[in-house]
């Protein structure tokens, strides 16, 4: 079903990057929603650039809305003009679980073109937000789950080889251009490798802030000269696993009291050690990730960053 601008000639319109802005939504997945489903038909200047209307932003919303059902990218055109109270049908709300199941069968069989594949067209096709809670999110939480009882150093690895550049890239030309504090993010002593620190990177910096990501734990105590000279505005700390009780307890409380920024903490250790931190200096943000970076923001705002 096809979606046209018809829209009254004193119709306010957006450009793209505006309605980036409001839905969340980025440029590349939005042009991908219009060239590949016809989701969303811009009006289009002289020059060729998109101009959205008030409706167009609706629609998005929308297509947000069944994104987060489960319903593929590919079928959300069907269920657009339908009514809000549509049900869901089974086979569409469990497609979330089978991407991930083929994400998993192609990270295991090491088939490294089709992994750069799904990788791109999933950030693509989705915002972030969706691509890491529905899809890399869950499929890396239940590798390691495998790896804690069958190890596997040469998937693991390699897995990480890939993100590092993937995610690199993009921090690279994304630090370039945007203007927004810098976020120094460091892995925590006890994650064999930077699974979680990778995907923090993709997520702060889809978020507008400039992101130095460094992949193996520096030490606490290194934290106060690493804030001075990189010019951080903030610490982040991420994990998939449980730290031990004296890092938690006594080391990381210590050395949030001496930095002069605050300091955070977010991936499966936030949820494992969330009763353990909850009212110290160490600011809790949550195992969920596109939650994690949103509560930034305001923790900014209250230090004076922003």
């Amino acid at each position: 079903m096809s979606h046209k601008a018809t829209h009254p000639p004193d119709t306010p319109l957006y450009p793209i990057r505006e309605v980036s802005r409001l839905t969340g939504v980025n440029s590349v997945t939005l042009r991908a929603w219009e060239r590949r489903y016809g989701l969303i038909r811009p009006q289009r200047t002289p020059k060729g650039h998109r101009l959205y209307a008030q409706d167009d932003i609706t629609r998005i919303e929308r297509i947000l809305q069944w994104l987060n059902r489960g319903v593929p990218v590919s079928q959300v055109a069907d269920l657009l003009d339908q009514p809000e109270t549509i049900e869901v049908p089974a086979q569409e709300a469990g497609n979330w679980a089978s991407q991930r199941q083929q994400l998993q069968a192609i990270i295991e069989a090491l088939d490294l073109p089709k992994l750069e594949a799904f990788y791109h067209q999933s950030l693509a096709l989705y915002p972030l937000s969706i691509a890491i809670n529905e899809l890399w999110q869950p499929v890396i939480l239940s590798l390691e789950a495998k790896w804690a009882t069958q190890p596997d150093q040469l998937i693991r690895r390699t897995l990480e080889a890939f993100l590092r550049s993937q995610v690199g890239i993009r921090l690279h030309y994304a630090n370039q251009t945007t203007r927004g504090p810098l976020i120094l993010l460091n892995a925590m002593p006890d994650d064999p490798g930077p699974l979680w620190v990778l995907m923090s990177a993709l997520m702060a910096s889809e978020q507008g802030y400039r992101v130095q990501m460094l992949d193996h734990s520096l030490p606490l105590e290194d934290l106060p000269q690493a804030v001075a000279r990189l010019h951080s505005s903030m610490v982040l700390l991420s994990s998939g696993q449980r730290e031990s009780d004296g890092y938690i307890h006594q080391a990381l409380p210590n050395a949030a009291e001496t930095l002069n920024v605050p300091i955070g903490v977010c991936g499966e250790v936030a949820r494992l050690r969330e009763a353990d931190l909850r009212d110290g200096p160490v600011h809790m943000l949550g195992d969920d990730l596109p939650q994690a970076i949103a509560r930034l923001r305001p923790l900014l705002r209250e230090s004076g960053v922003l």
